[in-house]
């Protein structure tokens, strides 16, 4: 049984929109477990925002209502870091995938959380960057996967961390 009520169920649907939450068991069990298959927990309800607007009413939603939430970025993660364990709702920020800015003269790029790292590199290639980072998922993981996991790869050994540049 969802610990998350019609009423809120009603409220984040006014939010995201019908095709911005997942509430039926079938379809959640997707989003029982990252690549760490070993633990699994699904969460009552899946909410996909688009923007930062969006996102910011669900917090607002769920704070009010007490109810705790897990971020997702695009489950490629390894170590369980996004499973719902003592949190009914889950943020999957997949849908928030544009690159909002490339400054080239400060090295900088403001990327929204669903950006996959692969796009980042693309993006700046033409200039001789890259997006070091480089998990072995770099096709697949994002921006914001990144950042919570502090995820890294080969190229970390030279060039360090997702912390180090962030």
């Amino acid at each position: 049984m969802s610990s998350i009520d019609r009423k809120l169920l009603d409220e984040l649907r006014e939010i995201v929109g019908d095709g911005g939450i997942v509430s039926r068991s079938t379809e959640l069990k997707v989003y029982e477990c990252d690549g760490w298959t070993v633990e699994k927990s699904v969460p009552d309800v899946l909410l996909l925002p688009r923007t930062t607007s969006e996102l910011s009413a669900i917090l607002t939603a769920l704070h009010r209502c007490g109810i705790a939430f897990v971020p997702r970025g695009a489950g490629t993660g390894l170590s369980g870091g996004c499973l719902p364990l003592n949190a009914p709702a889950m943020i999957c920020t997949s849908k928030m995938n544009h690159i909002v800015e490339i400054d080239f003269d400060n090295r900088r790029v403001v990327a929204e959380s669903g950006v996959v790292n692969l796009h980042v590199t693309n993006a700046v290639k033409s200039k001789g960057y890259f997006y070091a980072p480089d998990p072995s998922s770099q096709v697949a993981c994002t921006i914001g996967g990144n950042i919570a996991e502090n995820s890294g790869g080969p190229h970390t050994l030279k060039y360090g961390v997702t912390t180090n540049h962030v």
